[in-house]
């Protein structure tokens, strides 16, 4: 697709909207006709506007193996999310993409183990890719899904965590909330110390998203354990405005976020960013 293509919005339906934690929502948006708007791939990007509102960079957390419909999990944190917190289903919105670079599903990640680790609402860019490989099973070995957030109340898509993909062999998830809590007989502690107390075998691909100190910690608990940067991917869309390269916003040293990424093997990273 080219640029100016990207460039003209699309406009979608809102169909279902579900509440997945206290500030978290999830949209599933159709075409006007029913159906997707477009293709994408795992870890791609929309941007979701509303005209008179303001736009902004999301990712698809849907996979692309759902042929229905795609869907935005997306939290409240200003003007433009927190109208579409406000609004009902049969609310029109534009969507333009889909945007940015995919995680190798296809190509590095066939045949491999997988570690996909989220932190927060980190866990909305990497369901996709989860759900793709889960639909496509046979293409991939064992994966085993991380997961932490500040309460049980702050855990998205925890549901489908334990009644879908717990059920698929081959797939171990791993839930931890910061902080102890009445009622909660699961793990508890941060995802970076989890991890390494999991000690995964090195062989294994990992894919991280999440808060930026969740990431740095994260990353250097691997390297710890014996992994290399080249085994390690994350992505970065929390830095894109435009989406095409043209506004400078999501620059890191000689990398675009919106073109280069947002998917980033970290070796392809000379230093992270500042906040990271």
């Amino acid at each position: 697709m080219s640029n100016a293509e990207m460039l003209i919005p699309q406009v979608g339906i809102v169909t279902d909207i579900r509440q997945d934690t206290p500030d978290v929502k999830t949209f599933r948006v159709n075409a006007l006709e029913g159906g997707k708007l477009f293709e994408h791939m795992p870890g791609q990007c929309a941007m979701v506007s509303i005209p008179g509102v303001g736009e902004g960079m999301f990712s698809i957390t849907s996979s692309p193996t759902n042929r229905e419909f795609m869907e935005f999990s997306i939290k409240k944190c200003g003007c433009l999310t927190t109208f579409l917190h406000q609004i009902e289903v049969g609310q029109k919105v534009c969507v333009r993409g889909p945007l940015g670079k995919h995680f190798p599903v296809e190509s590095e990640f066939k045949g491999k183990d997988l570690v996909i680790i989220g932190g927060g609402i980190g866990i909305a860019p990497v369901r996709s890719v989860i759900n793709y490989c889960i639909d496509n099973r046979e293409d991939y070995g064992t994966i085993d899904v991380v997961y932490g957030a500040r309460t049980s109340k702050d855990l998205v898509d925890y549901r489908e965590m334990i009644e879908e993909w717990s059920n698929v062999p081959g797939v171990n998830v791993h839930i931890t909330i910061d902080i102890e809590e009445e009622g909660w007989d699961g793990h508890v502690g941060f995802v970076p110390n989890y991890v390494k107390e999991l000690n995964f075998s090195t062989d294994k691909t990992v894919v991280m998203c999440g808060p930026p100190i969740m990431i740095k910690f994260t990353l250097a608990g691997l390297l710890e354990l014996g992994f290399d940067k080249t085994q390690v991917y994350t992505t970065m869309e929390l830095r894109m405005k435009c989406g095409i390269g043209k506004c400078g916003r999501c620059n890191i040293g000689d990398k675009y976020v919106c073109v280069d990424g947002p998917v980033f093997r970290f070796d392809e990273l000379d230093e992270l960013p500042d906040e990271y």
